[in-house]
């Protein structure tokens, strides 16, 4: 069976990007409200970082059986389904009253995000063969950076032009619905349509066994967790680190926070992802190295960065941001060779299960443990200065401080790629093997052609 590249592969990839986009631009909201709702409803950070903990949770807890549901269904149903219902509760939030309806509601956009990211990487590694998956791999995910830049660029604006941090909400709920749409005229791609090998028709038992039975899995899993910890950590709480310590306006905070996690990302994944396609070209196991370099590189720019002084807010947003687009190599490097090592049936439940461990063990708890120290270390700043009343001074020395969990889990997501190095080569070999002893014929060719011209062409 020839290894080949799917004919309307760049047509679905962009719109599956664009759908990855409105994820990440939904989730990116309450970090960019977060000090007016906090002021509203009189809340602490642990209470704030609560609310992204929870998010988090369930969209891991979510995402597990609904991986698996894409790797036996049909995946445009699960994403253009979940694309509806977490733009709806979006729109939602807007709508709470207090804090307890608004965690509830962002609880069930979690729900509604779970379904999205496991199907959509299955099915592009069933429409782009293994050496093309970085780079189709790094444009998907740059709905994540372009998501996170119009976040922070635009929903400041929609605060102040509204006067309210309800608006955002509203108004990202509507090209939600409207591209879910288009999500159910997709025309799936056959299961392993990209592979040289043929692919089983029948099911496999006991995948989750099965999954975590290889090794590569389980460094990749514990880099997952310290990555997610580092990006949830700094996407949560960069906005009110900067409205605090730097003392800048939430507007101008927003559009910071944008260049740093967002702007950075566009030269990231664009470039890192021709250049992790390049290096597996060279070596197969390069490209995991090229991933562990990069969070070395990102750990120590970011610690940099917060050594800045309240002064020095130039030099903390440069090298924050530049510690921040190398930290984008981890999606061009580890999800391709997830592909890599996880046989076609199964890589939208591995996905899940990858995600499951990031956001439960990662971005779950980022958040919350920044809010935690931020809460404890702006009490001992307090304290310090023998003050009897909390001010936003000292809320901001406390923040400052947590943030120096960024760099630490950074430095340790290195550390995890560069051990899925030794087993990756062996486990790569495996999946191959696997499949060349399949005994059951592949699916046509022809489902990886899009729907006729009686329906909308994707």
């Amino acid at each position: 069976m020839e290894n080949k590249q799917a004919s309307n592969a760049w047509r679905i990839l962009i719109l599956l990007f664009l759908a990855n986009l409105f994820n990440f631009f939904d989730r990116a909201i309450p970090a960019v409200v977060a000090e007016p709702i906090r002021k509203e409803w009189g809340l602490s950070d642990v209470q704030l970082g609560l609310v992204f903990s929870a998010f988090t949770i369930v969209y891991a807890v979510a995402g597990l059986p609904l991986g698996r549901l894409a790797d036996t269904g049909s995946r445009r149903h699960i994403m253009g389904w979940g694309l509806a219902a977490w733009s709806a509760f979006t729109g939602a939030t807007g709508a709470a009253w207090n804090y307890a309806s608004f965690f509830a509601m962002r609880l069930l956009v979690g729900v509604g995000e779970a379904s999205y990211a496991p199907a959509a990487t299955s099915m592009i590694g069933d429409l782009f063969p293994a050496n093309k998956r970085s780079r189709a791999m790094g444009i998907f995910m740059l709905g994540l950076p372009i998501g996170l830049v119009l976040a922070f660029f635009t929903i400041g604006a929609m605060v102040k032009a509204f006067g309210s941090w309800r608006a955002p909400f509203f108004i990202a709920m509507v090209p939600g619905l409207l591209l879910a749409v288009f999500i159910f005229f997709v025309r799936e791609p056959a299961r392993g349509a990209a592979e040289s090998t043929r692919v089983a028709g029948h099911r496999v038992e006991r995948p989750l066994r099965a999954i975590l039975r290889i090794p590569t899995m389980w460094p990749l899993i514990i880099a997952g967790v310290t990555l997610n910890m580092a990006a949830y950590a700094a996407n949560s709480f960069l906005v009110p680190l900067i409205q605090r310590y730097f003392q800048l306006p939430l507007q101008t905070a927003a559009v910071a926070t944008g260049v740093i996690v967002g702007v950075s990302g566009l030269v990231g994944l664009t470039v890192g992802g021709s250049v992790a396609d390049k290096m597996h070209q060279i070596n197969e196991r390069a490209r995991l190295i090229y991933g562990a370099a990069s969070m070395f590189g990102a750990a120590a720019l970011t610690w940099f960065a917060l050594k800045a002084g309240v002064g020095e807010f130039t030099a903390f947003v440069a090298l924050f941001a530049l510690g921040w687009l190398l930290q984008y190599n981890f999606y061009t490097s580890v999800y391709p060779a997830l592909q890599d090592v996880i046989e076609p049936r199964l890589r939208a439940t591995a996905m899940a299960v990858l995600f499951a461990a990031l956001y439960v063990l990662g971005g779950s708890l980022g958040p919350l443990v920044v809010g935690s120290l931020s809460d404890h270390g702006a009490q001992a700043a307090m304290a310090a200065a023998g003050a009897s009343q909390m001010t936003d001074h000292f809320k901001g020395i406390g923040l400052h401080n947590a943030m120096v969990l960024v760099p630490v889990a950074l430095l340790i997501t290195g550390l995890a790629l560069l051990a899925a190095t030794r087993t990756f080569a062996a486990d790569a070999a495996a999946m191959r093997r696997g499949l060349q002893g399949a005994d059951a014929p592949p699916e046509p060719v022809a489902a990886t052609t899009i729907a006729p011209s009686t329906t909308a062409r994707t």
